[in-house]
C-alpha cells in the first residue's frame, strides 16, 4: 500500500490540465501545486508561519546538501526533517540527481553511482541508488525521489541514451532499497528531448511501479519552447492514476503551459532568487526595484495582493532596503514571490473547476510573446 493517495477530482474535456487532490502522512496537497524550494531545510528567509499564510502546502528539500550538512544522521537523531525545521506540512526530498548535472564539475559518474568532491571542504561524497534512498529514509520526507542522471541540454545523443538507460537501472535499484512504508517512492523519466527514448523510459518505470512519477531532465538549457513542446506531446501520456511532477520548471507562463500538457505538481528556485535580486513577480511581468523610478513610487509591489509586503510597503521602501543592503528586502520581495506563486496556482485549480481554464490559458499565452522575451533576471 502507498504512503500516499491521490485522487482526481477533475479533467478538462478539451485538454488534460487536471485537479486533483495530493493525501500524505503529514496532509493533503491541493494540485495542481507549487513547492517552495528549502534547500538545506529552511526556504531562504522565510519562516515555516510565512510558507504557511503565503499559501504553501508542501515544500522540497535537498537530499544532497543535506547529506553533506548537517548530515543525515543529525537529522533523524532530531525527530526526522519536520521536526527538525519545523514545519508540519508534507515534504518532498530530491535524490541527488540534479546535482550529477548542476555540480558536473565536482562529480564523477559510473554505473553503479557518482561520486561528488563537496563544495564545501572538498571531501568525497558517494551517493548510489540503494545510498540515497537511505539518506531520503534517514531524512523523512512523505515523498522522495529515486537517483537518476540527469543529462544537460543540449547533449550527444549517445549520452542522453545511456543517462537514460542508467536512470532506469537505478530506479530498479531504489525500489528494491525503499523500506519505510510511510513515504511514497517516485520515480524519474529522463530521455532529453527525444520522445521515443522518454517513452520507453516511462514504460520501463511503470513495469517496475511507483506511486508517482516526475519529468526530469527539462529546463538545463534547452529553450523554453523546447520544454513546452516535449511536455505537450508527452506528459498526458503518463499514468493518468498517478501525481505527475516536473522538476526545476518554474516560470508562471511555463507553469500553465505544464498545467495544461498534464503536470500536476512543480518546483522552482525563481520566486525567492529572484527575490534576493529585487525581483517581484506580478500579473505585469517583472517589477526590477532596484530601477530610480521607484525612487519616490508609493504603490506596493503589485496592487490588491494581499501579502504582507504589499499590504504594508511601498515599492519606494523596498528598492531602500536593496540600495541599503538591508536583509528585510530580499525576505520581503520573496516573501511575495512566493505569495503571488500560490494565487497563480489557486487561479489556475478555480479555473480547471469552474471550465475556464482554457480562457485563462489563452489570456496568459497573449502576453507570451512579452514574456518569453523578457529579461530572465535568475
Amino acid at each position: 500500500m502507498s504512503a500516499i493517495k491521490f485522487e482526481l477530482v477533475r479533467a478538462e474535456s478539451n485538454g488534460h490540465a487536471r485537479l486533483g487532490r495530493l493525501t500524505t502522512p503529514h496532509g493533503t496537497i491541493d494540485t495542481p501545486a507549487f513547492m517552495p524550494v528549502g534547500t538545506r531545510a529552511s526556504v531562504k528567509g522565510l519562516m515555516p508561519d510565512q510558507l504557511k499564510e503565503a499559501g504553501a502546502q508542501i515544500i522540497l528539500a535537498n537530499t544532497y546538501h543535506l547529506a553533506l550538512r548537517p548530515g543525515p544522521e543529525v537529522v533523524a537523531e532530531m525527530g526526522g526533517l519536520h521536526r527538525f525545521m519545523g514545519w508540519d506540512g508534507p515534504i518532498l526530498t530530491d535524490s541527488g540527481g540534479f546535482q550529477v548535472f548542476s555540480l558536473s564539475t565536482l562529480c564523477a559518474v559510473d554505473d553503479a553511482g557518482a561520486t561528488f568532491k563537496s563544495h564545501i571542504d572538498g571531501a568525497a561524497l558517494r551517493f548510489t541508488p540503494p545510498s540515497a534512498v537511505a539518506v531520503q529514509e534517514q531524512l523523512g520526507a512523505d515523498i522522495i525521489m529515486a537517483f537518476d542522471q540527469c543529462p544537460p541540454q543540449p547533449a550527444p545523443a549517445d549520452l542522453v541514451e545511456q543517462a537514460t538507460h542508467r536512470t532506469i537501472r537505478w530506479a530498479r535499484q531504489c525500489r528494491e532499497a525503499h523500506r519505510r512504508t510511510d513515504q511514497a517512492l517516485f520515480g524519474i523519466v529522463q530521455g532529453g528531448l527525444d520522445l521515443d527514448l522518454r517513452l520507453r523510459c516511462l514504460d520501463a518505470l511503470v513495469e517496475i511501479g511507483f506511486p508517482g512519477y516526475a519529468i526530469g531532465g527539462l529546463s538545463v538549457g534547452e529553450p523554453p519552447r523546447h520544454t513546452s513542446d516535449m511536455l505537450r506531446r508527452f506528459a498526458w501520456r503518463m499514468p493518468t492514476e498517478c501525481p505527475r511532477y516536473l522538476m526545476g520548471v518554474g516560470r508562471p507562463v511555463d507553469i500553465i503551459r505544464a498545467v495544461d500538457a498534464g503536470v500536476d505538481m512543480f518546483d522552482c528556485v525563481l520566486p525567492t532568487r529572484n527575490g534576493r535580486n529585487a525581483f517581484g513577480f506580478t500579473d505585469e511581468g517583472f517589477v526590477k526595484l532596484r530601477n530610480s523610478k521607484h525612487k519616490t513610487d508609493s504603490r506596493p509591489l503589485e496592487p490588491d495582493c494581499p501579502c504582507y509586503a504589499c499590504r504594508r510597503f511601498s515599492r519606494a521602501y523596498l528598492r531602500h532596503l536593496f540600495l541599503s543592503d538591508e536583509m528585510l528586502g530580499p525576505i520581503l520581495v520573496s516573501l511575495h514571490n512566493i505569495a503571488y506563486y500560490h494565487r497563480w496556482m489557486r487561479r489556475i485549480r478555480e479555473a480547471i473547476s469552474n471550465g475556464s481554464f482554457a480562457q485563462l490559458l489563452a489570456r496568459c499565452e497573449g502576453q507570451s510573446a512579452k514574456q518569453d522575451h523578457e529579461e530572465d533576471p535568475a
